[in-house]
Parts: structure tokens; sequence; C-alpha cells
């Protein structure tokens, strides 16, 4: 019986092998080749700052001047005014509709409301207003990233913003709505380095502008990169680690907000209102996929135009020019981001 049992044991054993031992040469072509899938190129470079896809901030800027606000249409006299503070909420979303490894397409919103204390507004029409009532811009956009291939690819972004010194919903009209868009081709030539090229529509000086971008990521080792996406921002990257990251730039920011202004020519006016922000930006995990951000720096007045007309460029349309003071600022933000 023993003789039986090994016997049988040792015929299990032969079998068993030729089994694995036939799979050796089993023939793996019918499975494809894996050096012929195609490959797409992603959005990001190595190190990268995160991208946020929920954002809830505030912004502070300390006191400045605000000078050469005329008493009327028809009246040739000006006041000057100190502005004591701006606070302001900034909000942000950037969801995700399709995100493949052939194409990512996000839809967004946006709102931004800023409150100016102005000293001693009496009766001056335009700075009353502006300190009883908010600046605000809200807003929806989206952005398309479609890779062509493994080293090129194209981005498509467009917004649609409503922008005005209102006191309801009411006041909002067709005349405080402005549309920008940027389109931009480009290289991802490795994980470290992405550039491209392309033309925007923007007001983020204040006033309608149709120019030549230049996007470049590039991470040059562990510790430091830059992200930059000219003339809108550029920013020197220094990571501590992955979660913990300092930025050292600018951006430039604003848009064109509608007024109701009865003193003026039209009964309206639209503020051209664009801001350099110098800066340096601490961003860093706190759990999961949330992360602080607080930024501190210059808010330079880049423009400040008052105009009678819709997109009005012409110093025949300026109602008056202000030439703001330069004060600090600083922002804190709590943001969700992407993996």
């Amino acid at each position: 019986m023993q003789y039986y049992l090994l016997a049988c044991l040792m015929l299990f054993s032969v079998h068993v092998n030729a089994q694995i031992d036939s799979t050796d040469n089993y023939d793996y072509s019918k499975f494809g080749d894996a050096e012929g899938v195609k490959r797409y190129a992603t959005q990001k470079v190595l190190n990268q700052t995160p991208q946020r896809i929920l954002s809830m901030g505030y912004e502070y800027q300390g006191g400045f001047a605000l000078p050469s606000v005329p008493l009327g249409a028809l009246l040739p006299a000006f006041e000057n005014f100190q502005v004591n503070q701006i606070s302001a909420i900034r909000a942000q979303a950037n969801i995700p509709v399709v995100s493949t490894n052939k194409l990512i397409w996000q839809m967004g919103a946006n709102y931004w409301s800023s409150k100016y204390s102005i000293e001693n507004v009496g009766t001056n029409s335009f700075a009353s207003r502006l300190d009883n009532q908010s600046m605000i811009t809200a807003g929806i956009n989206t952005t398309i990233f479609k890779p062509l291939n493994e080293k090129k690819f194209l981005i498509l972004q467009a917004s649609a913003d409503f922008n005005g010194i209102f006191k309801n919903f009411s006041d909002i009209n067709g005349k405080a709505l402005t549309i920008s868009g940027t389109a931009i081709y480009g290289w991802k030539t490795s994980d470290k380095n992405m550039i491209g090229a392309g033309l925007s529509r923007t007001y983020r000086a204040g006033q309608i502008l149709h120019i030549p971008v230049l996007l470049w990521n590039k991470t040059f080792n562990d510790r430091w990169g830059m992200e930059l996406l000219l003339p809108a921002r550029g920013h020197l990257r220094y990571n501590f680690s992955t979660t913990n990251i300092l930025q050292l730039g600018f951006e430039l920011e604003g848009n064109q907000f509608w007024m109701n202004l009865p003193n003026s020519s039209n009964g309206e006016v639209f503020i051209q209102r664009g801001e350099l922000k110098p800066r340096i930006i601490w961003d860093k995990k706190i759990s999961g996929f949330i992360w602080f951000s607080a930024q501190a720096g210059l808010r330079y007045n880049w423009r400040f135009d008052v105009m009678n007309e819709y997109n009005a460029k012409q110093s025949s349309q300026r109602y008056f020019t202000s030439n703001l003071g330069n004060p600090l600022y600083f922002n804190i933000s709590i943001n969700l981001v992407s993996p």
C-alpha cells in the first residue's frame, strides 16, 4: 500500500511539472506588443504644485490713497480719499468632468467680493458707492487639456464673468459681462519639462487685451522648479518636500467692473482695475488632499481707469484716472487638491 501511494505521488508530480514547464513555451505575442501602446502627455511636471479642486480664502489689503476722484461729470473739482483697508472673500471650484489619459475637461466657478473701507466719503457719489457696496466678480470657466501624443498637447480655456459694484442681484446686467479665453499649443519634452505658446483674450490688466502667452513648467531637480504662464503669472518654486512648497513670483489680476453712477455723463461707468502682486506663497499639506496656503506681498496699482464706455480705450472716453497707493497684502486659503 505504501509503495502504491508513493507511485501515485510521483506520477502526480510529473504531471504537474509537465503543466508548469509547458507554459514556458507559450506564445506571448498573442497578447500584443506592450511597446506598441500609444502614450499621452500628462498635464503636470514632477513636483509641481497641486491643482486646486475647491478653494476658500480671505484676502486683506492695507491702507492706501485714492486720489483725484471727481465730484461729478460736469464739475472740475476733485477730491482725495484714504482707503483704510480692503477685505475680500475668494472662492473657486474646478471639477473634473472627463479625466482620462486622452482628455481632461474641467468646469469651474469663481467668486471674488472686495469690500472697501473709505474715510469721510461725504457726498462724493463714486467714493460713497465704492464704500457702501462691494466690488464683485462671479463667473464660470472651462478648461480642456488635450494630449495629442506623448510629447504634444493643447490647452483651451474660456471664462465668463459678471463684474461690478452691485447693491443687489437686480443690478446685474449684460454690460457687467466680460468674456476671456486662451489657447495654447505645447510640447512635453520630459516628465520635468513642458513648454507651450498661444494667444489670450484677457482682462487681467483691467483693460481688454489680445496678447501672446508663454507656458513653461520646469523642474530642475528635487528642490527647485518654476511655473510660468506669462504675462499673467510666474513663480520660482522650492520644494522642502512634495507636501511642503514655497514659491516666489508675481501675478497680474484684474477685470472691468460696471458701476451705476447717476452723476456721470451716461449714468454708469466702467472701472478698469488691474493690480500686479509680487508675492511669496507657502503651500502645505494638512491631511489627505486638504492643503493650507498663505501668501504675502505688495499690491501694486497697474491700472485704475474709470471709463464712460464699455471696453473703452481712448482718453476721450475716460471719466477719470486715480493713481492708487500700493499697500502690502496677505491671503490665506484652505484647498482641496487633486491627487
